[in-house]
């Protein structure tokens, strides 16, 4: 794993080649993770499970919202899960279903699609496992297998940026208020309503608005 000041950058998949120096690639395409990737929340889900879901959903709802700034509220949100274990948030994370179309479009693009997620690495692991591309998240430290503190917050422009580096055009799809920074920096910005509606300074930012998995990747498979 790789750690940068304000972002991990996890590298599971054998066959993510990455960035040739001094050389472009095409078409390269930013997922957020939570809501647009997967079927439901993920710090609501681990939260339901722990008996802690009534704090945890509002402060996300808050935060999907823009009335919370991101950074401010995950670490919110961290302090209240840090006291499970990593192996019980792990085993909750891997119940969680994948939009069938949109876990697809990665699985035959791993190499043109990376997940940027302000979720922790160690929490997550699972789900890069499962989906086998490049993930941008946050991280944190760990001691006899309990997350002692976090190390960094993912900043999702950063990341965007990283990627611009790499590809002629990024695609950025997202489904939250977090997801803004990501759009700034991208070409595209596409606001996906699946799980739930976007926000409007999302919508403002956006190129496109996808309406559900299978008409987000007709899209994608246009550009």
């Amino acid at each position: 794993m790789y750690r940068a000041q304000q972002h991990a950058l996890t590298l599971p998949a054998a066959n993510d080649t990455g960035a040739v120096p001094g050389h472009k690639r095409g078409t390269g395409f930013a997922f957020d993770l939570d809501g647009t990737i997967t079927r439901a929340e993920l710090l609501p889900m681990i939260a339901s499970e722990l008996g802690l879901e009534a704090e945890m959903r509002l402060l996300t709802e808050l935060t999907m919202s823009g009335m919370i700034p991101f950074e401010d509220s995950f670490r919110l949100r961290f302090a209240i899960l840090r006291s499970a274990g990593l192996d019980r948030i792990q085993s909750i994370v891997s119940e969680v279903e994948f939009d069938p179309d949109i876990e697809q479009f990665i699985r035959e693009n791993r190499d043109r699609c990376f997940v940027v997620t302000g979720n922790l690495d160690l929490w997550i692991a699972p789900l890069v496992e499962r989906l086998g591309c490049r993930f941008y998240t946050s991280t944190a430290t760990t001691e006899d297998g309990w997350i002692t503190g976090l190390d960094t917050v993912m900043r999702k422009n950063v990341a965007g940026l990283e990627l611009k580096d790499e590809f002629d055009r990024l695609v950025a799809i997202g489904d939250g208020f977090n997801d803004v920074p990501l759009f700034d920096v991208a070409d595209i910005g596409i606001a996906f309503t699946g799980l739930h509606g976007a926000p409007d300074a999302l919508v403002s930012v956006s190129n496109y608005v996808a309406l559900d998995g299978k008409s987000l990747c007709r899209l994608l498979n246009t550009l």
